[in-house]
């Protein structure tokens, strides 16, 4: 009897109770009944707070974490094999309902401490019994729900961080060592101050986040996912390794809506990975192309996963800036995955004479859900709106649009065309598929908000900065090199956009400020004839600051920016560049830690995109990791191109002639790596691929551009006739 009341509590009695955010079935329990209603009335209340309701941020913030972690500690379960129990579902449930409230508290709890601190003169942050306990039940809670979603590393990071700034700093030497603070100023800072719990990372997930989550649910629940696959089809299905182009092209569409590599996969892989391996693909290699393709997703405007609302907020730099200058990028890096399938299956001879039957119906009704509603998206971000509102109208737009091509349907009934009404059912599967979704960023953004107030609050972040651009002398490849080992560390344990997030606090302004730093040598040489910019450098302990005014060598100054103190660096460096191109550095820095922290979807030892395309594949999960690293190299390639070329920064024709000339150096370097291009490859050919590799990627030289893509063409005609030869020798020693 116990085991059936579990059963019947549970919904489906499943250890792992995320199976709960799903449409009711007839045998679902109560409570799972009772989980879902608020689940979808918690995702419109999402809709509605950045449309027509006015909560202040505060309330908004706390609002949202409260539903997020009732949700994370309903159904995901810490108890195991046990989850399913009556008194594990008592504990969870009883667990988020105090922690919900607990958020409630202090955000109505605000007002009273500062009139109470006021009232007590010379004293610091007054709280009441109650305040401490919300407080203290709020970081355990950070660290026990970041735990359940995404491991141990958030939470040691949160231990170290507070420890820092209540007592570890004061221990530790120079630029690292920082003041320690009371404990009832820490708690104040990590529960109110915009750096904190509810501030700024808070906001990005409520306002933005979440809202694009549940339009990824919109779209997978209209259909608009199947037209993805359809399209891949139609434009990719009937070339040589149609297959595996099918799944670069549905993984690039498919993350404009999920945003997530792991989504991505999981969601396309099980319709590519089998297509690829039927195709004569080898196992790992599918799966490797999956998860390459599906980590783009995440680099694919016009939602760009989380990063792109991130980035928007912390740069100040408008959103819609961020997502036009991410479109030839993304392309870059799209097309480099497919020059790699091309390679592959000719160097195979895999992937011939496979007809990709295309479901038309499925391809006109879910098109018409999936273009238009992104339509009206992209227009109203390009129109300035805030994306919260772009989201919300988008989602008003696919459900006005499934009804019109349900109507349109009937006056067309005996065609294949299917659309899928958006009636209840459908929506509440959408707002359940959208809030499951964002359960993650929801819990991490608030408790990465603990370490954001920590590192702002203590200043190590310059610390920091100053480490890198000590280590790294000046040097951008080395700063960048230095990052992504940072990067590929942090992702070992961490989802990319924690990942992002704590890279861009900790080393965008050093990565920016080098960048930088190239214009002000240009200026350097040529001699600051200014007298109060030049003048600035008299508090450079430096011999060469008395060539300032009149020019100096290259080496000259650049020793003489090494020899500048980092605080002194970054109050002259805004006083000497413009600051559009303050503006544009600050954006190529964080374009570059945004991208490069991606590769830990992919790049061993830990690689969890790759992992589950090679659960899906059946192939060994290091081997396919290893192989989706090799070909996601663009993740490498484009962020070296941010910084030495104005791809990001350039007039719509620069980035057009750069764009172009840098598709052939990238088709160059798979043909090397894979020592393949139409044929196999010699040592001449490889030298000769190797200049104009440098030619194609040289920045806005179009005689070198056209030298190396002449160069890299003739190459690809020549392993092609070399393929050729060797099949005609073949041919004829087989009829001998």
């Amino acid at each position: 009897m116990s085991s059936n009341t579990d059963t019947d509590m549970a919904g489906h009695g499943q250890n792992n109770r995320n199976v709960w955010l799903s449409p009711i079935d007839s045998n679902a329990g109560i409570i799972q009944k009772l989980i879902v209603v608020f689940a979808a009335g918690f995702a419109i209340w999402h809709i509605l707070t950045n449309v027509y309701l006015v909560e202040p941020g505060l309330w908004q913030n706390a609002i949202h974490f409260a539903g997020f972690a009732f949700l994370a500690s309903a159904t995901i379960s810490p108890f195991g094999k046990y989850a399913g129990k009556k008194y594990a579902i008592a504990f969870d449930i009883t667990y988020g309902l105090l922690v919900a409230a607990a958020a409630l508290w202090v955000a109505g709890a605000e007002n009273g401490i500062y009139e109470r601190t006021l009232a007590v003169t010379g004293q610091s942050w007054q709280f009441t019994w109650v305040d401490w306990a919300a407080g203290f039940l709020l970081l355990f809670a950070a660290l026990d729900l970041s735990r359940r979603v995404s491991g141990m590393v958030i939470p040691v990071l949160i231990i170290l961080s507070l420890s820092y700034i209540l007592f570890l700093g004061s221990y530790l030497p120079g630029v690292f060592r920082a003041a320690s603070l009371p404990m009832n100023d820490v708690m104040f800072r990590t529960l109110f101050n915009d750096e904190g719990m509810f501030g700024i990372l808070a906001s990005i997930s409520s306002t933005n986040i979440t809202l694009f989550m549940i339009f990824g649910g919109f779209l997978v629940a209209s259909g608009a996912s199947d037209f993805v696959i359809e399209i891949s089809k139609v434009i990719a299905g009937r070339v040589r390794g149609g297959a595996a182009f099918v799944a670069v092209l549905s993984s690039a569409l498919t993350g404009t809506i999920s945003g997530s590599a792991i989504a991505n996969t999981a969601s396309t892989g099980v319709i590519t990975i089998p297509l690829m391996k039927s195709n004569g693909f080898r196992a790992k290699f599918a799966a490797g192309v999956e998860a390459a393709a599906s980590t783009g997703g995440q680099l694919m405007p016009p939602i760009m996963g989380a990063g792109a609302f991130v980035m928007a907020s912390y740069t100040s730099i408008p959103y819609s800036a961020i997502v036009s200058v991410s479109v030839m990028p993304a392309i870059l890096y799209f097309l480099s995955v497919a020059f790699i399938v091309r390679i592959e299956a000719v160097k195979y001879q895999v992937g011939e004479n496979l007809d990709l039957k295309v479901d038309y119906g499925k391809l006109v009704s879910g098109g018409l859900t999936f273009i238009l509603p992104l339509t009206v998206m992209i227009w109203l971000l390009m129109t300035g709106v805030t994306p919260s509102f772009a989201a919300s109208w988008a989602i008003a737009a696919l459900i006005i649009v499934s009804w019109a091509t349900t109507i349109i349907a009937r006056f067309t009934r005996g065609s294949s065309f299917q659309p899928i009404t958006m009636g209840p059912s459908k929506i509440i599967e959408a707002l359940l598929l959208g809030i499951k979704a964002s359960i993650m960023t929801g819990i991490l953004l608030v408790s990465i908000g603990i370490m954001n107030n920590a590192i702002v609050t203590s200043g190590i972040g310059n610390g920091f900065s100053l480490m890198i651009a000590n280590w790294s002398q000046g040097s951008v490849i080395v700063a960048i090199l230095l990052i992504g080992l940072a990067s590929l560390v942090l992702g070992m344990g961490l989802p990319v956009t924690a990942a992002y997030i704590i890279l861009a606090i900790l080393t965008a302004p050093a990565l920016a400020g080098i960048l930088a730093d190239t214009i002000i040598v240009d200026q350097l040489v040529q001699g600051i004839s200014d007298p109060v910019k030049s003048a600035m450098f008299a508090m450079v302990d430096s011999p060469y600051v008395a060539k300032v005014a009149t020019g100096m060598t290259r080496p000259e100054a650049i020793a003489l920016m090494d020899s500048m103190p980092f605080e002194l660096a970054i109050t002259i460096r805004p006083l000497l560049i413009d600051p559009a191109m303050q503006t544009t550095f600050l954006l190529t820095a964080h374009l570059i830690i945004f991208w490069l922290s991606q590769d830990s979807n992919v790049t061993p030892p830990v690689c969890l995109a790759a992992f589950a395309a090679a659960g899906i594949a059946g192939s060994k999960p290091m081997a396919t990791g290893f192989q989706s690293w090799k070909i996601a190299k663009g993740l490498y390639i484009v962020p070296l191109m941010f910084a030495y070329t104005p791809l990001i920064s350039g007039q719509w024709y620069e980035v057009l002639q750069i764009g172009i000339f840098a598709l052939f150096g990238i088709y160059a370097i798979n043909a090397i790596i894979q020592n393949y291009a139409e044929g196999p490859l010699g040592y001449p050919l490889i030298a000769l691929l190797a200049i104009g590799i440098i030619g194609a990627f040289w920045p806005l030289n179009l005689l070198v551009n056209i030298g190396g893509a002449i160069l890299i063409s003739f190459v690809i005609a020549a392993s092609s006739r070399k393929l050729k030869n060797q099949a005609s020798q073949k041919s004829g020693d087989n009829k001998v």
